[in-house]
């Protein structure tokens, strides 16, 4: 849910942003079309390659403090021990009450790393082609986003008749999606529809407000 947001977050508003911007300065549709396409592929691949470097650099810090538990289990099985118990004594429970655990902990010593990712770190173990993925639907999710405020310049020959159309379009797209990353974020639905499209109009105005001053 995470990459989708991210891709599609940005591929409704920057190439909205730049179709309205082109449209202040030029009055060719085509050329606005052709522009738009090569944003969205650009977008798409800068946007994936960044989620795959996100997942990448993640699993390899993941990797790298894994192994340094490893060997602090090993190595300095007292200390770790002893934070095993500050872990527990953050919710009440006294060192006494905990020493069960701690014993059963070095007994298992997987499961004792495990435990200090989980709880000393908030590390979660990565997902097995987590990188790809991401990567992937980040880059589609850019791609889709993108092609809804194209759609209206796709379908209408008068730059500024699409522009009007793409706004309102856009729009609605923005409040739809921002109403259902409210509803998987734990966010009001309204707030999170209004942010979105606040947002995404301010960064169009703005581009067509440039486009227009330096034309």
């Amino acid at each position: 849910m995470r990459d989708i947001v991210i891709g599609m977050s940005d591929g409704l508003t920057v190439p909205f942003a730049l179709a309205a911007g082109l449209t202040g300065a030029i009055s060719e549709n085509r050329l606005i079309v052709t522009a738009g396409f090569a944003e969205i592929a650009a977008g798409a691949i800068a946007m994936g390659l960044g989620g795959y470097l996100a997942a990448r650099s993640d699993a390899e810090h993941y990797g790298s403090e894994l192994a340094r538990e490893e060997e602090e289990v090993i190595s300095i099985p007292e200390a770790e021990a002893e934070e095993v118990r500050e872990i527990f004594q953050q919710y009440g429970i006294t060192a006494e009450e905990c020493e069960g655990v701690v014993a059963s902990l070095r007994r298992r010593p997987a499961d004792w790393v495990s435990f200090m990712m989980r709880f000393e770190l908030g590390l979660e173990a990565p997902r097995r082609n987590r990188a790809w993925q991401s990567a992937l639907t980040i880059a589609a999710a850019y791609i889709i986003g993108g092609l809804i405020p194209l759609s209206a310049y796709l379908a209408l020959d008068d730059p500024q008749q699409a522009l009007r159309s793409s706004t309102v379009v856009t729009l609605l797209a923005l409040a739809v999606f921002g109403g259902i990353k409210g509803r998987f974020t734990g966010q009001p639905l309204v707030r999170s529809a209004l942010q979105t499209c606040i947002i995404g109009g301010l960064a169009a105005a703005a581009a067509f407000a440039i486009a227009r001053w330096i034309a």
